[in-house]
């Protein structure tokens, strides 16, 4: 028996054009550990970084075990200690993180440790994406005068992200109207398999590996780069060092045969895995895609199904590394030795996918793309797919479902346009946003030439965008730009209003800008029901528009076609888009380009573009190169800031934790139903005058005007916690009929703001918790859906089931999940929201133990549940036992 562990025994040497790269191989592994050519290749990467890692304590001989022997249940429930290569962050997300950088600085500096300690130790790339809006629209000075605002609005948090760039290490920023982060990540900074000098001089290969701050960083699995998105909270755990706590993961294979028929696009594709894989049940799950259909399938359309793992609920959607990979790396302009250490290295390790290969799965499904047909989905989730021909009947299935329904006048009100002069009619089902937007799409060339095709059929045959719609193009990246100039089809996208509006997310995050004021007058006046659609991935109540309530996810070609339509209740299969210049009416068919077209457009496509546009991805506009920062390793907190303020998490915190303290009549602050999601929890969108933030801004000499996003503010905990809860589609239950972020304040009954509440709970000492159905905090890895709760006062949340991300974030933050035994819900309960909620023995608490809830009625009558501690590892509770998890590691840091 040999003494040298797995890890030493598993070192190996690669060969490639003249340098030679060690790596842990996974063959050389197998002959003590057993044969993995059938074990998914997403587990494969997950097994080399065990070995990589392996350390006798985060990482044992047992853990690597272990990940072999799930072949032989296609299950394990074991704790492993994961290291991703490196973290990356968009700025919504990245801007608190670095504030919590910066706060920990100040706590470590209290505590008589040394700063410096705090510094992320894995290379870390922040993308400034979330932070343009589509204020001008429709011109072609459009993109300048949003990029102006953006500096302008924005000029606090970039200073604070340039000193953060100088102060840390191993970080960079990629500055404003570069692109959004996950095309960044697929089209420059992903490599499929990372290399890094050792101290010895000698190069060690081993697959790239990430976590996000975003949960579409699963779009960058298309290049069988291994990453999710996970909380900021825990991200930052990451990058300081700490690995991410995970059970071992089943793994649902998803077989794809066939190829797509001629007219449909990437988006029906998704749209239809979407909904198939939401109804298997993925939850927590990998998701890694099979067969031989792969061999058909560009790697931009791997990237739109990849990108969307949220919206199945998977935690990753995993393509392997094949033929297709190495074609998308050489035209997006890596290197030649690095394509070549991929297809060597990927070949060496059992990385590589092959013509037939049929892994072991925990389940499995298929689809042959054949059958995919033209749809969209909406109105306010993605996985509810809706063939095209039946939009109509479930554009007003959804009005009926309106809360006081009966109530509305749903009236038709004329409106005159500001620019022409001329009177409009808008009535029920107005689309009056239409975007191309988002990363799910816009990385995808086929898409985007089909949108720019069909415009220009479009304008040749007359056809014009209708008055009241918002129309949008918000590329991912510069490229996009470029190649839609090469095919010269900018100018009919100009032509019917989808000029360029600005390099980031904007509309798909609800930085959809404000309507014109005659339109949002008309919906407000006749209670119209009105219609967004874009090409993005989430449409979540209250998420595009405040006053937009149905928001559809489609194709850019048909976001294009509904922009012509201008109504929800057109049939486009059936009902004519407008009428040409002879009066004859025109359909969607008669503009819809070819496949040959699309194809001849696609090969304009050149990797000079990404030299071009990569080349200069770090240097930012001279507005950006011209912020001036301090060199100091602590931040210089502006008092005066409404942007960027010291957190208040480490204001307490000791060099010891506390004992865990049991819970003792908390009160119920919000009573919530299924799928609510981080977006209804954490502050989004737009700020309303009369909320708490809003109040709190206007006391602090901030104009209506100058109130920016509650995205944009994420750096003040003060706007933050008062945003929290606050969307105007939450429905709390203890407030029936009601939408918007309110509360019933017990035992008084007063109704209130749930901020003002919480505060109120605050003085009188009680603590609080909250109770929800299933699939709490589904959604964006939103970490404000943890902090702000946090500083609310939420001790407890009580749900019937947990998004992933939502539930990690919560125990970071020192929140309890728990969830409801089998069968039992606040409706079976009779739940009211009067109640007072007891939680005992916590300082006993397990990973997945039993844990006894205690309510006590209004009567006074009680009664004893047993709920099911949503804790899973043995991380997470050292985490919560620490008051969260960077709490834990900055006592790490002082010892």
């Amino acid at each position: 028996m040999s003494s040298l562990t797995l890890h030493e025994q598993s070192q190996d040497t690669l060969e490639v054009k003249a340098q030679t790269y060690h790596f842990y191989s996974l063959p050389r592994a197998a002959q003590q550990l057993g044969n993995v050519d059938r074990l998914p290749k997403s587990l494969k990467v997950l097994l080399e970084n065990l070995l990589r890692w392996q350390d006798g304590d985060s990482v044992t001989a047992d853990d690597i075990q272990a990940l072999v022997d799930w072949q032989k249940d296609a299950h394990a429930d074991r704790e492993i200690a994961y290291r991703p290569a490196r973290v990356l962050m968009q700025d919504f997300t990245g801007v608190p993180s670095v504030v919590d950088l910066a706060a920990m600085r100040e706590a470590v500096k209290r505590l008589g440790g040394n700063v410096e300690k705090v510094n992320p130790l894995s290379p870390v790339d922040l993308v400034i994406d979330h932070s343009v809006t589509v204020d001008r629209f429709g011109d072609d000075d459009a993109f300048e005068e949003n990029v102006r605002l953006e500096m302008d609005r924005n000029h606090e948090r970039y200073v604070f992200l340039r000193w953060g760039q100088k102060a840390f290490n191993k970080f960079r920023v990629v500055p404003p109207g570069t692109g959004i982060c996950h095309q960044v990540n697929l089209e420059y900074l992903g490599k499929a398999i990372w290399h890094e000098t050792r101290e010895d001089g000698s190069e060690v290969a081993y697959p790239d590996t990430l976590v996000g701050t975003d949960s579409h960083t699963t779009m960058i699995n298309a290049l069988g780069v291994l990453g999710w998105g996970v909380g900021g909270i825990e991200a930052e755990a990451a990058m300081l060092g700490q690995p991410v706590s995970m059970l071992i993961p089943d793994v649902v294979g998803f077989k794809l045969t066939g190829k797509l028929s001629p007219g449909i696009t990437a988006t029906d594709l998704v749209l239809t895995v979407t909904q198939m894989l939401r109804k298997h049940g993925v939850v927590g799950k990998f998701v890694e895609f099979y067969g031989d259909g792969l061999a058909d399938l560009p790697l931009a359309d791997r990237a739109t199904i990849a990108n969307m793992a949220p919206e199945y609920g998977a935690t990753c959607g995993f393509f392997p590394i094949d033929e297709v990979t190495v074609g998308y790396m050489t035209l997006t302009g890596r290197d030649a030795e690095q394509v070549e250490l991929v297809e060597a290295y990927a070949k060496a390790q059992g990385l590589w996918r092959n013509p037939g290969e049929e892994p072991i799965f925990t389940s499995t499904l298929s689809l042959d793309m054949g059958e995919v047909e033209s749809s969209i989905a909406g109105p306010k989730r993605p996985q509810d797919r809706v063939s095209l021909g039946e939009v109509p009947a479930a554009f007003e299935a959804s009005n009926q479902l309106e809360v006081n329904h009966a109530q509305k006048a749903h009236k038709t009100v004329s409106y005159v346009d500001s620019n022409t002069g001329l009177t409009h009619e808008l009535e029920d089902g107005a689309v009056v946003i239409s975007a191309i937007t988002s990363c799910t799409n816009t990385s995808n060339p086929s898409v985007l030439m089909a949108a720019g095709l069909l415009a220009k059929k479009a304008v040749d045959r007359g056809l014009k965008r209708k008055p009241w719609v918002k129309a949008s193009l918000a590329p991912g990246s510069k490229v996009v730009s470029d190649y839609l100039a090469v095919a010269r089809l900018t100018s009919y996208l100009d032509t019917l209003g989808f000029n360029l509006v600005g390099y980031g997310c904007t509309t798909c995050i609800g930085n959809s800008g404000p309507l014109p004021d005659a339109i949002e007058s008309a919906i407000k006046q006749g209670d119209i029901t009105v219609g967004a659609v874009l090409s993005g991935n989430r449409n979540f109540e209250g998420r595009i528009h405040p006053l937009v309530k149905t928001n559809w996810l489609a194709s850019p070609p048909l976001v294009v076609a509904y922009a012509l339509a201008g109504n929800m209740k057109i049939n486009l299969q059936s009902d004519p888009l407008g009428k040409d210049h002879s009066g004859k009416p025109v359909y969607l068919k008669d503009i819809w380009p070819t496949p040959e077209e699309i194809s001849d457009a696609v090969q304009m496509v050149t990797s000079d573009m990404f030299h071009k546009e990569y080349s200069e991805v770090f240097d930012g506009t001279p507005e950006w190169q011209e912020i001036k920062v301090s060199e100091a390793a602590t931040y210089a907190w502006d008092e005066g800031s409404t942007y960027i303020r010291l957190s208040p998490f480490f204001d307490d915190m000791e060099k010891e934790p506390k004992p865990v303290q049991d819970i003792h009549g908390a009160r119920i602050l919000a009573m919530l139903g299924d799928s609510v999601t981080t977006d209804h929890i954490s502050p989004a969108g737009s700020i309303k005058t009369e909320s708490p933030a809003g109040r709190y801004l206007q006391a602090h000499g901030v104009e209506r005007n100058d109130f920016n996003s509650y995205g944009s503010r994420r750096g003040n905990h003060e706007v933050m916690m008062r945003g929290t809860f606050a969307n105007i589609r939450i429905r709390n239950e203890m407030v029936p009929g009601v939408e918007g972020g309110y509360t019933k304040h017990i035992p008084s009954g007063e109704q209130l703001a749930i901020y003002d509440a919480a505060m109120k709970y605050q003085e009188e000492g009680v603590p609080l918790a909250v109770i929800a159905g299933k699939e709490y905090g589904s959604g964006s890895s939103r970490d404000w859906a943890a902090k702000g709760p946090r500083l609310q006062g939420v001790r407890v949340v009580i749900a019937e089931s947990f998004e992933r991300i939502h539930r990690s974030n919560l125990i970071g933050m020192g929140i309890l999940p728990l969830e409801f035994p089998q069968g039992v819900t606040r409706k079976t309960l009779g739940l009211t929201g009067e109640e007072r909620i007891d939680v005992e023995n916590l300082k006993d608490l397990q990973p997945g133990c039993k844990v006894k809830v205690t309510l006590t009625r209004a009567n006074g009558e009680s009664e004893t549940l047993e709920t099911r501690c949503r804790i899973d590892t043995g991380n997470e509770l050292t985490y919560y036992r620490n008051d969260g998890i960077l709490h834990y590691v900055i006592r790490n840091m002082l010892t």
